[in-house]
């Protein structure tokens, strides 16, 4: 265990480690802006880190900072990026004097630092390199599978590791996720487990775990649009207008009909519909496009979708260069030139081919040949031109068909869903990266203590570990409670909460401080119940669908914390409501016919007993009859039914990823009339609502009871009043006075 409770707490808060280089920002190269250097000074202190830039914030100047500072301590550095962008960070390092060579093969240069192309990467040994950077790292997630796999397999031993790109797409789980599968950071499968739940909807983050998650993203990866959204001035970081327009031409329904098999048309369906459209149209969108591009006297870059759009344009404009995927590297590298030097005036390819990377701020004009429904290709290829440093207007035109609108008009609604999501997502990120740069101090967090004492209870609010060291030693009579069963960020953000561990080691460390209070304040030869489930192991969380021991470890925890195991009992469920509920694999009746070997029983809940070593210094005395006791002492309790719980509606949060399942009021009443006598006072760590006080209160008992949840705190309160108003209605007696606690 951790030295102490705090430095525990402090251990369980998801943070990617520093590995790098201690190097203070001002020390980094002057040419570099302050915002430039900060991030580099934090990348190099990472080791392994990210940095999400949107286009003109200087990301190639700051991968060289970063890879001369790693290669000033014996290293040699690996540069990986699309064609288009090697050519211009050799030149870029020749201003900023930083060598880079390009080279294809390894064999071809031992320079310290190489740049190559992303199809040339397996003519490289990872292990002759201390560092690699990823550049336009987005790159990752269009990859094929294999690909992407083999890429990160083949750096994974490489100590340090830099990816750059520009911001990803907000709701991109998987490119998240790649990037931090290739640094190291976590698997996808981890990060998803961690703070993701899956619905109908897909993966989403669960709504209790949004701040963990950015933290920790903040701890890996910065994002900005602008230096302000980490903490710097926007002097010269002001983008210039971009003005997007489009050009419509009727298309021949009749034509586009029969070309996708269809004998009307009325809209086009799926990718044949849409590829016969922009065939048919082929001609006109050519002829409506050269005549702009024609009478214009300035560059342009057209991006098209089909060789045949490119190969029509080409002819059509006179002068224009057009660029194919089979084309060679020499080929392509020299239309790149010869449109950054002006030679060139049109320059007509692909986004696939041009569209990642390249500074094309020579140009503030650019048409879209047609377009499909991938916003990120549309994104990218507009930062060629609309970028930082940018001194134009940015003019975008887009020609497609009339019937080809419904294209359109998705893909510009997913610009301005991008954009909102975009700020939101830096918004959420901002703090924690400005407190990861040094910038700022994040906040002390919320967490609040309060507490009602009366005869009746003593409600506190709290992390039940602290505040059990508020309950004097051998002062509970019995206790009873349902600890949090391995649930992440389900009901609270707070790393003081126990769900809230990312393994079952982490979980049980955490445990362990309670146990040792509860040893602490619980009388010698008294009991504490405490009601368990099994939990499901989950693919994405565990590697395997299955069952997990829970029951056991809890048995194993509380042996090892110097309780002695004095019994279980079985609580009967009904298994077609757990499928119903739980939507379980192993109940559902159709698997029962496809495949019956993942068919399992339903899972009981369980009562299990530990007693506190030594004599009982009072005698319980149940008031049950020998007939209860019969059906109570049978090793399976019938008859509870699992509706009989308070309400715990008042006390749900709209972040709440499940709802709350209060203990059944008929278990909580079975074991504090078997181990406890009226008058005594009966203690909850978990009291959530306030289940094990109502009823310890309505039978005669004071009751001790501690909750982390406000909300949880408050609606407790509620219910133990409750159930003081009405002992009070139904009685004439009071209840004892007992021992002030």
């Amino acid at each position: 265990m951790q030295s102490t409770y705090l430095e525990f707490l402090h251990s369980k808060q998801s943070r990617a480690a520093d590995t790098g280089l201690e190097i203070e920002a001002d020390a980094l190269n002057p040419m570099l802006f302050p915002f430039q250097r900060a991030l580099t000074a934090w990348a190099l202190r990472k080791g392994r880190a990210a940095i999400f830039s949107d286009c003109g914030t200087g990301k190639t100047l700051m991968q060289l900072e970063w890879a001369r500072r790693v290669v000033a301590q014996g290293h040699r550095a690996l540069i990986v990026a699309p064609l288009a962008v090697a050519e211009q960070t050799v030149a870029e390092g020749v201003k900023f004097g930083v060598a880079v060579v390009y080279s294809r093969h390894q064999a071809d240069s031992p320079a310290p630092i190489i740049i190559t192309n992303y199809e040339m990467v397996d003519h490289f040994d990872a292990a002759q390199f201390g560092a690699v950077i990823l550049d336009e790292s987005s790159i990752l997630k269009n990859f094929e599978g294999k690909a992407r796999t083999a890429l990160i397999q083949k750096f994974r031993d490489t100590p340090y590791r830099l990816c750059c790109t520009a911001t990803p797409a907000p709701n991109d789980i998987a490119e998240l996720a790649n990037h931090a599968e290739f640094l190291g950071i976590m698997t996808r499968a981890e990060m998803l487990a961690n703070w993701f739940v899956h619905d109908d909807d897909g993966w989403r983050l669960k709504g209790h775990a949004a701040a963990a998650f950015y933290k920790w993203l903040a701890s890996w990866a910065m994002m900005l649009k602008t230096p302000s959204d980490i903490g710097f001035s926007d002097d010269g970081y002001v983008l210039p207008p971009l003005n997007i327009s489009s050009i419509i031409v009727d298309g021949d329904a009749n034509a586009i009909a029969q070309a996708a098999g269809q004998l009307f048309m009325t809209t086009i369906k799926g990718v044949t519909g849409r590829a016969a459209a922009r065939r048919a149209t082929l001609e006109m969108r050519v002829e409506a496009a050269a005549k702009i591009i024609n009478e214009s006297p300035d560059q342009w870059i057209v991006w098209c979708g089909l060789n045949d759009e490119g190969r029509e344009l080409g002819r059509a404009i006179p002068g224009a260069v057009v660029t194919e995927g089979k084309d060679s590297i020499e080929t392509k590298l020299a239309a790149i030139h010869g449109f950054l030097s002006g030679a060139t005036r049109v320059w007509v390819t692909k986004a696939s081919i041009a569209g990642f990377g390249l500074n094309l701020q020579c140009c503030h004009n650019m048409m879209f040949l047609g377009v499909n429904d991938s916003y990120e290709s549309f994104y990218q290829a507009v930062k060629r031109e609309h970028r930082f440093g940018q001194q134009s207007p940015v003019n975008v035109q887009i020609c497609v068909s009339d019937l080809e609108l419904p294209v359109l008009e998705n893909l510009l609604g997913k610009q301005k869903q991008d954009e909102l999501m975009s700020r939101n997502l830096i918004e959420q990120c901002r703090l924690y990266e400005q407190e990861e740069l040094g910038v700022m101090a994040m906040p002390k967090n919320d967490y609040r203590t309060d507490e009602l004492a009366n005869r009746h209870y003593r409600l506190m609010l709290g992390d039940c570990v602290e505040r059990m060291k508020d309950v004097p030693d051998s002062s509970i009579d019995f206790s009873v409670f349902s600890p949090p069963f391995l649930s992440l960020y389900t009901y609270s953000d707070s790393d003081r909460d126990m769900g809230n561990s990312r393994t079952d080691a982490e979980f049980f460390e955490h445990f362990g401080f309670l146990i040792s209070e509860l040893l602490r304040t619980v009388k010698a030869g008294r009991i504490v119940a405490v009601h368990v489930a099994q939990v499901a192991a989950l693919l994405s969380r565990d590697g395997y669908i299955g069952i997990k021991d829970f029951r056991g470890q809890v048995i194993s925890a509380f042996s090892a914390g110097g309780f002695h195991y004095h019994g279980d009992i079985t609580i009967d469920k009904n298994p077609q409501i757990q499928a119903i509920r739980i939507h379980a694999k192993g109940l559902a009746f159709q698997q029962l016919k496809k495949d019956a070997s993942w068919m399992r029983p339903g899972l009981a809940d369980y009562v299990l007993l530990f007693r506190k070593p030594g004599e009982n210094a009072t005698p319980i005395h149940p008031d049950i009859t020998n007939e209860e006791w019969i059906v109570w002492a049978h090793p399976v309790w019938y008859g509870i039914s699992e509706t009989d719980t308070l309400n715990a509606a008042a006390g749900r949060e709209n972040a709440d990823d499940r709802h709350i399942c209060p203990l059944q009021l008929g278990t909580i009443e079975r074991a504090i009339r078997l181990w406890s006598n009226p008058g005594e006072t009966v203690l909850s760590p978990f009291a959530g609502i306030g289940s094990e006080g109502y009823v310890a209160i309505k039978q005669g008992r004071r009751f001790v009871g501690i909750e982390l949840k406000e909300s949880y705190y408050a609606t407790a309160m509620k219910n133990l009043d409750n159930a003081v108003a009405l002992n009070n209605k139904a009685t004439l007696w009071d209840l004892p006075q007992g021992v002030a606690i």
